[in-house]
C-alpha cells in the first residue's frame, strides 16, 4: 500500500512566524500555492497560513502588509508522518476538513500533501474524492 512519502511534495517553502503578510503573499505567488507552512528556526511546524487567512484574518481586519504572520496563521494543526497510508491521510483530511496536510518527521516539516496530490494518484483517487466531498460540505475557516 502506498504511503504519504510516495507522493508528498518535498520541496516545501515556508515562512517564519515573524515574517509579514506581504512576505507570505509574495511566497504564495512565487510558488503558485494557496497555503504556506509556518516554521521555527529548526523547521519545527508552528502553523499554516492560507490565502484565506491573509484576507479574512488579515486585510479584512484592517491589518496591513507589515503585520506578522503569527497574527493570522492557524496554529491548531493536523499533520501526518511520511509512513501513513494514503487512505489514512485522506481520512484525516476529511475528518478535520482540511485540503493540505503537513508531513512531519521528528518534529520537523519534511513535506506536504494536498487533495490534488491524492487525486492524481490512481490508487487514492477514490479516497481523495470522498475526502473532497466531505470537506466541501463544510465552510469553516482553517
Amino acid at each position: 500500500m502506498k504511503t504519504v512519502r510516495d507522493i508528498m511534495e518535498q520541496d516545501v517553502s515556508f515562512c517564519k512566524a515573524n515574517d509579514s503578510l506581504t512576505d507570505a503573499a509574495d511566497l504564495m505567488k512565487k510558488r503558485d500555492v494557496g497555503a504556506i507552512p509556518v516554521c521555527g528556526d529548526n523547521k519545527e511546524l508552528l502553523g499554516m497560513v492560507t490565502d484565506r487567512d491573509l484576507v479574512i484574518r488579515g486585510y479584512a481586519d484592517n491589518k496591513d502588509g507589515s503585520a506578522k504572520i503569527q497574527e493570522v496563521m492557524s496554529d491548531h494543526l493536523y499533520h501526518v508522518s511520511p509512513d501513513v497510508t494514503l487512505q489514512e491521510a485522506s481520512q484525516t483530511m476529511a475528518e478535520h476538513q482540511i485540503r493540505r496536510l503537513p508531513v512531519v518527521t521528528d518534529g520537523q516539516l519534511t513535506g506536504i500533501i494536498s487533495l490534488g496530490d491524492l487525486s492524481l494518484d490512481e490508487m487514492s483517487d477514490e479516497a481523495a474524492g470522498q475526502a473532497l466531498e466531505d470537506i466541501s460540505e463544510h465552510t469553516e475557516l482553517h
